[in-house]
């Protein structure tokens, strides 16, 4: 008999917080897509199907992703059981970064988009991953695993760098983070942004991103400064001084335009400036 797939725009955007919730919608979910597209079976099954939990049909789909001739998928999957079972937080890390893309992505109905599709939520596992290694001091599998990332998802992020959760990478083609960098929880960064230094010295040299902090595609922030919590930095930015919290900054060299437009910019995800902040933008620039 044809089932028709239920709708879940509603449902998974207006789930309570409790994990035991989600994964049971990601499976639903992922029946509705093999209803709809039986060819995708031999994705979805194994990455869901065969899953125990969000984290795990992570890990399931990034390792896939990840696995080449120098390194099979079974040995990276294995990496990341063991990650998780040593340290629970990365798995609640997994799904609060799920949940950040259900919500602050307009263009995501779904929880199972992320976890099949989204480069920028696979490049942020294979991170978790990699931070993990190079905690646990197997700093060449960690190195690997930056250098794959790079090379499968478009982001460079060093594996010494710190993230909190709750993470948004939306498009992620173009990111790099540098080894000192430090990311807090439930920020969002667009494509094509650098944490970057400002030469070759060494030491603590790359920004510090507090929590709920906005970064605009194209950003620039170089050198250890600190962007303030819930702080918002315009796209095509290059920041080189100190961000207050809950400042917008814009131009070249940025400087403040005006407060960040609400609480918690990385959840509104609103990049436009008011008229008073275009003056001053162009007055900047």
């Amino acid at each position: 008999m044809q089932m028709t797939p239920r709708p879940f725009v509603a449902t998974v955007r207006s789930l309570p917080t409790g994990d035991d919730v989600l994964w049971p919608a990601v499976r639903e979910e992922a029946e509705a897509v093999l209803r709809a597209s039986p060819e995708l079976g031999g994705l979805v099954v194994p990455t869901v199907f065969h899953a125990t939990s969000v984290e795990d049909a992570a890990a399931r789909r990034v390792s896939g992703r990840l696995a080449g001739p120098s390194l099979p998928d079974r040995l990276l999957y294995d990496a990341f059981s063991e990650a998780f079972a040593a340290d629970p937080a990365i798995g609640q890390a997994v799904r609060a970064d799920l949940r950040a893309v259900l919500d602050r992505d307009p263009a995501t109905t779904r929880a199972i988009e992320p976890l099949l599709y989204f480069k920028g939520f696979h490049a942020i596992q294979t991170h978790r991953l990699a931070h993990w290694l190079w905690r646990s001091g197997r700093r060449d599998f960690a190195l690997y695993l930056q250098s794959r990332s790079s090379e499968v998802f478009q982001t460079d992020i060093h594996p010494a760098v710190p993230m909190g959760e709750g993470i948004f990478l939306d498009h992620a083609t173009g990111l790099v983070v540098g080894a000192t960098a430090v990311i807090e929880d439930h920020v969002s960064i667009l494509q094509g942004v650098t944490l970057g230094g400002t030469g070759k010295q060494t030491g603590d040299r790359h920004p510090k991103i507090r929590r709920g902090v906005l970064i605009g595609a194209g950003a620039k922030i170089l050198g250890n400064i600190e962007i303030g919590r819930c702080a918002r930095v315009a796209a095509g930015s290059v920041v080189l001084r100190p961000v207050p919290a809950n400042t917008t900054v814009a131009g070249v060299p940025a400087r403040p335009v005006g407060p960040a437009g609400c609480p918690d910019p990385a959840s509104a995800m609103d990049q436009t400036l008011d008229r008073d902040a275009y003056d001053a933008f162009d007055y900047v620039i």
